[in-house]
């Protein structure tokens, strides 16, 4: 799949991934990419280890979940939030009785910056529609907590694939006065063309919000849930359970939005992820 997007190129690390090797005879703890940018997903493996339970990792006071990767194998997938500060991070992995620490570079990343001139009617809410969007942020503000067992399998895909029209991190300033963070992607679509299921997943939301229009979310296991906004159409229903790469909606410009397009979002332990980050992990 070719992804095309007008957004700052991600370094590519040159160095061999380092791992680190436990005093334990064949136990190996890695990192993967070990370098990336604010906002990116990552992940930490863990191999050659049999404990009692799962591994326990921990960043900036935040717990990683586990699951199996295969026998003696176990994978945890996290991120680091948009304003996270750039430099080495240290994540605190437990094995048993052992504690290791492995390292995570982050890079700043340069954002790209856009500057719209809108009616203020659509840039400031009345009262009516501001206690509908506040009631709508904080039902979906109670999802991303919420960490299940694990049903995604193999690679993260973006369910279109056609190009970005705004890049995630992008900072946009209304009327110069007011500002606010892209924390998803849009990509370029059709009306009705077909939106797919970026891995396999539970359908925790389907419905017409103020902002996000006809708004999907699936919930992948792990604390980690995918977002479809705008859609012109849903194609499944709440409870569904839906697999990779299955039709889920289809695009429309519904709630705030100016034409046909999809917002994707992804969100890893309540953490605003840039998609393109998840799917360009080798799992």
């Amino acid at each position: 799949m070719r992804i095309t997007a007008l957004i700052p190129l991600y370094a590519i690390p040159v160095l061999l991934v380092c791992f680190f090797h436990g005093s334990a005879e064949g136990i190996d703890a890695e990192v993967f990419p070990p370098a990336i940018n604010q906002g990116d997903a990552f992940t930490v493996k863990v191999s050659g280890v049999n404990p009692a339970g799962l591994p326990m990792a921990e960043l900036s006071g935040k717990q990683l979940s586990f699951s199996s990767c295969g026998e003696d194998c176990f994978l945890a997938l996290g991120s680091v939030s948009i304003d996270t500060q750039s430099g080495d991070h240290i994540i605190r992995l437990n094995i048993g009785d052992q504690e290791i620490n492995l390292s995570l570079a982050v890079k700043q990343a340069a954002f790209p910056e856009r500057h719209l001139t809108l009616p203020d009617e659509k840039v400031f809410l009345n009262p009516e529609d501001l206690k509908r969007a506040q009631a709508e942020a904080a039902k979906l503000k109670s999802l991303w907590p919420v960490v299940t067992d694990k049903v995604w399998e193999g690679n993260f895909i973006l369910p279109l694939e056609n190009s970005i029209s705004t890049a995630f991190g992008t900072k946009r300033i209304i009327n110069k006065k007011k500002n606010s963070i892209h924390r998803g992607i849009d990509i370029r679509g059709k009306k009705g063309e077909k939106v797919n299921a970026t891995n396999t997943g539970r359908v925790v939301l389907a419905e017409e919000l103020f902002f996000g229009g006809n708004t999907l979310i699936l919930d992948h296991g792990q604390g980690i849930y995918s977002l479809y906004m705008h859609l012109s159409a849903f194609n499944v229903a709440v409870d569904d359970i839906v697999a990779k790469g299955s039709v889920i909606g289809f695009v429309g410009s519904t709630g705030r939005s100016t034409g046909p397009h999809l917002h994707f979002g992804v969100k890893v332990l309540n953490v605003n992820t840039n998609p393109i980050s998840l799917a360009e992990l080798e799992l």
